[in-house]
C-alpha cells in the first residue's frame, strides 16, 4: 500500500505539472474520497455476519444497510433506504435535535439500525417509521413495518428479543412482537416532563443518547424521567432564508438550573413504575444507568453538580434496596467513561478510573472491595473493547506506543500483565475497533495517512487476519486515485510546553515542497477537552487541500486535550483560554524558526472550541498572527452550558474571575490581526448569542472584522451547500489575509 507514496517521492517534479487537485466540491459532491467505507459495524450474536452503512457511490450523505457474510465471503446490500423512502421525509423537532447531538445531521437514509438476540432479524428507524428485517425468511417477504402509533424515537430490541421499546411524544413505548401491539408505558410525558429520553447535557456533553435500558431478561425496563421546568428558557431566533422562528429553548447555562431527575422502573407490559431513591440533592447528573447480568440488580452512576464525585449504586430490584459501592473523587473533575463491566463468571466487575494521574482498569468485588489492578503506569487506556471470561483477558485501545496512534491490547484480568499489555493490532496508525460479544473476534477499521480505511474482521487472541471485509485498496478504482500524485502525507513531531510536557504536531508540507522556499501557513486546530487531532490516521480532505495549494498546513494539539495524562489535561483547570493559547503561540514561534515558513504568512482557523480559540489567539497574540478564521465560537463561558462548562470553571457564582479571564471579550482590545466570524444562524449548541456579543464589543471598540452568517445553519452548518460555501470562504479568506500578506524586507 505505501508503494506509490515511495513513487511520489521519487517522482514528485515530473508528475507535479499532471497531478490532479482536490476541489472543494469533489470533497463533499459524489462518492466518498475516502471509498466505500463502512460505518456503524455490527457483528451478528453468532458471530457468521457483519453488517454496516454504506454511503451510495453518487451521494456520500445517504446511507443503505449492508452484510457480510462471513461463511459465502459476499458482501452484499441489504436494504436499500430510497426505495423504500424514495423521498426525504420531515423529522420531529426531537428526533433533529437528537442527531445533531449525536454528529449524524447530515446524514440521510439508514442512520442506525439494531440486531436482534437470535441474530434473526435487523431493527432500524427510517424516516419517521420503524422496520424489522427478517434475515431468515424470503428476501421478497423480509420487510415489516411496525405499528408505532407515530414516530419511534431511539427504538431497541429488548435481549431476549419478545419486545420494541421506542420513544414517542415524550413517553416510553413498548411494542409486543407476539401481537404487534404497541402499549403506553409512561403517561406524565408531555410539556415539560420527558420520559426515556436523555436530556440536553446527557446528549451534547456526556455521550449518553440513551434515556432507558433492558433488563437482561426482558422482566423490566429502567428508564429516565426529567422535568425541565425549572431550567431558564432562552429565547433565540432562528433565521432560516424563508423565514424566522422565534424559539424558546429551554437552555442549562453555566451557574442556571438543570433539569431535575428521576430513575425509574417499569413492566413491558405496563403498569405502575417504580423510582429509585436519588438521594435528597436533586441538583445531580445521572451519569449511566447499567443492569447487572442477573436483571434482579442494577447499577446507576451518580455525579455530583460541581463533577468532583462520582458515585456507583447497586439496586436491588424488587426491594428497590441500595448501596454505594464505590465513589470517585477529584480536585478538579471526575471524567466520564463506559468501561464499566459487570462480570458473570464471579461476583465482580471492572471499573476505569484516573485517579493514578493515568486511566487505567481495576477489578472489584461486588462488596465494593478492591481486587487488584489490571493496568497500571504512565500511559492511559482510552477505553475498554471487551472480555473474554473465558481465557481471563481485556481487550482495550491506547495510544501507549505512540501518542498519535490507537492500537489494540490484551491484558490479563487477573492483573499480572498490567504494565505490559500485549499488543494484537497491526500497523502503525489509527485502529478502532469493534468486538463481538464474546470477545473472540473484533472488527477492525484502520487507516494511516497513506491507507484509507480499511475493515477486516480479526481473531481477538492475536489479531490475525479471519477476512476482508472491505479490503478498500488505494487503486485505478478508488476514488481518490485520481488525486493520488498531489497527495502529500503529514509528519509528526513534538515540542515543549512551558511545563516541559510534550505538544503533538501534524505537518502537511506543500505540495512540490521545496525547502528553498518561505510558505504561508494555515494553523488549523481544535484546542479543547476530549478530542485529539494530531492524529496518524486517514487524510483531514480540506488540510489536504490547502496543502495542495501552496500552504504549510499545521496543527498542535495543546494542554487540555485528550488522551494524555491529568497533568496534561488539568492544565485548564479553572481558566480556558491560557495554557492553550500559551501552547498554540509555542507552535507558531517553532513553526517561525523553520526555514521553509515565512513568519509573517501565519493564519488561524478554529471551529467550536477552536473558533473560541481563535478569538483568543487574535485577542492575545495578535503581534503573532496574519489572521483568523473563527467558526461556531464561544465567546462568553455562561452563554454555555452546565456540564462542559462548570467541569473546567465551576459556576459563574464561585469563579467569576475565571469566567472573566476564559472570555473573549474581556482580552478584546488586544485584537489586531484581522477576524473572519462565521456562525450558523440556528445553532443550538453555542448559540448565536456568542457571536453577536463579539460583533457587538469589536463595533464599540470601532474595530473592522469580517462576517458570514448562515441562515438555517446548525452548529455544524451540516448541509453539502454550507460546507462547500464555508470552506471555500475560508480559503479564499486566507488567500486574501494571509498567503498575500506583505513580507517584510529582509
Amino acid at each position: 500500500m505505501r508503494r506509490w507514496i515511495l513513487g511520489l517521492t521519487m517522482l514528485a517534479a515530473a508528475s507535479a505539472a499532471q497531478a490532479k487537485e482536490l476541489t472543494i466540491e469533489r470533497i463533499f459532491d459524489g462518492e466518498s474520497l475516502s471509498g466505500p467505507t463502512p460505518v456503524k459495524l455490527k457483528a451478528s450474536p453468532d458471530g457468521t455476519r457483519v453488517t454496516f452503512l454504506r454511503s451510495k457511490q453518487d451521494d456520500q450523505n445517504t446511507y443503505d444497510l449492508w452484510e457480510y457474510n462471513v461463511n459465502s465471503n459476499q458482501t452484499h446490500l441489504l436494504v436499500d433506504s430510497s426505495v423504500i423512502e424514495p423521498m426525504a421525509v420531515e423529522l420531529s423537532d426531537a428526533e433533529k435535535a437528537r442527531r445533531e447531538r449525536a454528529r449524524i445531521a447530515g446524514r440521510r437514509g439508514i442512520v442506525d439500525y439494531q440486531w436482534s438476540p437470535d441474530g434473526k432479524k435487523l431493527l432500524f428507524p427510517l424516516g419517521n417509521k420503524l422496520y424489522l428485517y427478517d434475515l431468515v425468511g424470503r428476501r421478497d417477504k423480509a420487510l415489516h413495518l411496525l405499528d408505532t402509533l407515530g414516530e419511534a424515537i431511539d427504538p431497541k430490541i429488548s435481549p431476549l428479543g419478545r419486545y420494541v421499546a421506542y420513544v414517542h411524544g415524550q413517553n416510553l413505548w413498548a411494542i409486543d412482537l407476539h401481537d404487534g401491539k404497541a402499549r403506553q408505558l409512561t403517561h406524565d410525558g408531555g410539556g415539560t416532563v420527558h420520559n426515556g429520553e436523555a436530556e440536553f447535557v446527557a446528549q451534547e456533553e456526556m455521550a449518553r443518547f440513551n434515556g432507558y435500558w433492558w433488563a437482561p431478561d426482558d422482566s423490566a425496563l429502567a428508564f429516565e424521567r426529567y422535568d425541565e421546568v425549572r431550567v431558564p428558557v432562552v429565547k433565540r431566533t432562528e433565521v432560516y432564508a424563508e423565514r424566522i422562528d422565534t424559539i424558546e429553548q429551554r437552555y442549562p447555562a453555566a451557574g442556571k438550573n438543570n433539569v431535575e431527575v428521576k430513575l425509574g422502573l417499569v413492566s413491558p407490559a405496563g403498569g405502575e413504575a417504580r423510582f429509585v431513591d436519588l438521594g435528597n440533592n436533586p441538583d445531580v447528573y445521572l451519569a449511566r444507568v447499567d443492569w447487572l447480568p442477573d436483571g434482579r440488580r442494577l447499577s446507576y452512576q451518580l455525579m455530583q453538580r460541581s463533577q468532583q464525585r462520582l458515585e456507583l449504586n447497586l439496586v436491588e430490584v424488587n426491594t428497590l434496596r441500595q448501596r454505594t459501592l464505590l465513589s470517585e473523587e477529584a480536585n478538579t473533575w471526575v471524567n466520564l467513561n463506559d468501561d464499566l463491566r459487570f462480570l458473570k463468571s464471579q461476583d465482580a466487575f471492572v471499573w476505569a478510573s484516573e485517579r493514578s494521574g493515568w486511566k487505567h482498569l481495576y477489578l472489584y468485588g461486588l462488596d465494593g472491595t478492591l481486587k487488584h489492578a489490571i493496568s497500571t503506569g504512565t500511559w492511559n487506556i482510552d477505553g475498554l473493547l471487551g472480555i473474554d471470561e473465558r481465557l481471563g483477558l481485556a481487550y482495550v485501545d491506547s495510544n501507549r506506543d505512540f501518542v498519535p496512534d490507537r492500537q489494540v491490547y490484551a491484558l490479563k484480568l487477573d492483573g499480572t500483565t498490567a504494565n505490559a499489555p500485549r499488543r494484537i493490532s497491526r500497523g502503525d496508525g489509527q485502529h478502532h475497533a469493534e468486538f463481538t460479544r464474546n470477545a473472540e473476534y473484533y472488527i477492525d477499521t484502520f487507516a494511516d495517512p497513506s491507507t484509507p480505511p480499511q475493515v477486516s474482521l480479526r481473531k481477538a487472541i492475536d489479531g490475525g487476519l479471519v477476512a476482508w471485509i472491505e479490503r478498500n485498496e488505494l487503486d485505478a478504482k478508488h476514488p481518490y486515485w485520481p488525486y493520488r500524485d498531489a497527495h502529500v502525507v503529514p509528519e509528526f513531531g513534538t515540542i515543549k510546553a512551558n511545563d516541559g510536557q510534550d505538544l503533538y504536531y501534524r505537518v502537511y508540507k506543500p505540495r512540490g515542497f521545496d525547502p528553498s522556499k518561505k510558505y504561508p501557513v494555515f494553523d488549523f486546530y481544535y484546542g479543547g477537552p476530549h478530542s485529539q487531532m494530531a492524529a496518524r490516521g486517514w487524510i483531514d480532505y480540506f488540510c489536504e487541500y490547502m496543502a495542495q495549494h501552496g500552504y504549510v498546513v499545521f496543527t498542535l494539539d495543546n494542554r487540555g486535550m485528550a488522551r494524555r495524562s491529568r497533568a496534561f489535561s488539568d492544565a485548564i483547570d479553572k481558566q480556558l483560554g491560557k495554557v492553550e493559547v500559551e501552547d498554540q503561540v509555542a507552535g507558531i514561534r517553532w513553526l517561525k524558526s523553520q526555514s521553509f515558513v515565512d513568519p509573517a504568512r501565519i493564519g488561524v482557523f478554529g471551529w467550536s472550541y477552536g473558533g473560541y480559540l481563535t478569538t483568543m489567539m487574535l485577542a492575545k497574540a495578535s503581534s503573532e498572527i496574519a489572521a483568523g478564521v473563527a467558526v461556531a465560537p464561544v465567546t462568553d463561558w455562561t452563554l454555555y452550558d452546565t456540564f462542559y462548562t462548570e467541569r473546567y470553571l465551576g459556576t459563574p457564582q464561585n469563579n467569576a474571575e475565571g469566567y472573566r479571564l476564559s472570555g473573549t471579550l474581556h482580552w478584546l482590545d488586544g485584537m489586531k490581526s484581522p477576524l473572519l466570524l462565521v456562525h450558523g444562524m440556528a445553532d443550538d449548541n453555542v448559540l448565536f448569542a456568542n457571536s453577536t456579543a463579539l460583533m457587538a464589543a469589536l463595533q464599540d471598540r470601532g474595530v473592522q472584522f469580517e462576517l458570514m452568517t448562515y441562515p438555517g445553519g446548525k452548529h455544524g452548518l451540516s448541509t453539502p451547500a454550507m460546507k462547500k460555501h464555508v470552506y471555500h470562504l475560508i480559503a479564499d479568506y486566507f488567500d486574501a489575509k494571509v498567503k498575500r500578506a506583505s513580507t517584510p524586507a529582509p
